[in-house]
């Protein structure tokens, strides 16, 4: 049984492995390690691409999904969140995909069994997320090692952004951030939009985590879009091989414009496809390791 809580957890040679088997599913590798497996889909907040890249990879690997819907739960009924989870463990799941607004919320299910896989927690970890980011650089520039990345936008409170950050410096990257002052981390290497624009290999905007915000958004989003937006003016100086990505949703017209999404430089829907391949390879490993 083989949880994936946090990139953290996981070896350089780990993480390598994830992302070079999402690659063999990609060419049409084939792995029934899944096969009439249930997999329980337990998402606590909103989802599209996760989810549904969870549910696919899982039909691709033929187990059946339960997905669950809090609203209709009885949750509603006063339902605690760990009885929540131990009842899908004990109707017989054999592996759990959750997502969940408190950071670590893992700790409190370790009476738990059966392998679970985070689809994200609060602001602190995203690790799906992450790994079809990495697969994604990889198919651009072939490995790691002296790339430069900024990342765009709301730092504080994007779990994409925590976990990019720490693999990423590990993997030999180069990081950076810029944004609004009050998004800004401690620790983290700031650098002006203008010169990110110009000298980056990947740039990399962030949704406002508006659901998060505590009256902390200090500027419109015409103001944001203006001051820190991706446009096409700004594309068009970027690097002749440098990327657009975004870990999606995306806001059009706010962090980035709607003639960049689909623009020469964005790998921004390759990267949701490649999303699907990378949860196929962390469910084998739930599986088979």
């Amino acid at each position: 049984m083989a949880n994936l809580f946090s990139l953290t957890d996981l070896s350089i040679g780990e993480i390598r492995k994830i992302v070079n088997r999402a690659e063999e599913f990609l060419n049409g590798a084939e792995c029934r390690a899944a096969e009439n497996k249930v997999i329980a889909s337990l998402f606590f907040e909103p989802s599209t691409r996760t989810q549904h890249s969870f549910s696919m990879a899982a039909y691709r690997l033929g187990a059946k999904v339960l997905t669950f819907n809090v609203d209709n739960s009885s949750m509603q009924k006063g339902e605690t969140f760990y009885d929540t989870v131990r009842t899908f463990e004990q109707i017989g799941s054999d592996a759990l995909i959750i997502r969940h607004e408190q950071n670590e919320y893992y700790k409190q299910l370790t009476n738990i069994k059966v392998p679970i896989l985070s689809g994200g927690d609060g602001t602190n970890s995203h690790p799906t997320q992450s790994l079809l980011d990495l697969m994604t650089i990889q198919q651009e520039f072939g490995g790691f090692e002296g790339l430069k990345i900024c990342i765009v936008g709301d730092i504080k409170h994007s779990r994409v952004a925590h976990t990019d950050m720490e693999v990423m410096h590990r993997l030999g990257m180069e990081v950076y951030a810029t944004g609004p002052e009050e998004f800004q981390e401690n620790g983290i290497r700031f650098i002006e939009l203008a010169e990110a624009i110009e000298s980056m290999d990947i740039v990399m905007p962030l949704r406002i985590q508006r659901e998060r915000l505590e009256d902390q958004m200090h500027m419109t989003a015409e103001e944001y879009n203006r001051r820190f937006g991706m446009s096409m003016e700004r594309a068009n100086r970027m690097r002749p091989n440098a990327i657009i990505m975004h870990p999606a949703p995306f806001n059009r017209g706010v962090e980035v414009d709607d003639d960049v999404v689909e623009s020469p430089h964005s790998r921004i829907f390759q990267q949701m496809r490649n999303g699907v391949f990378i949860r196929m390879a962390a469910i084998e490993r739930a599986f088979v390791e």
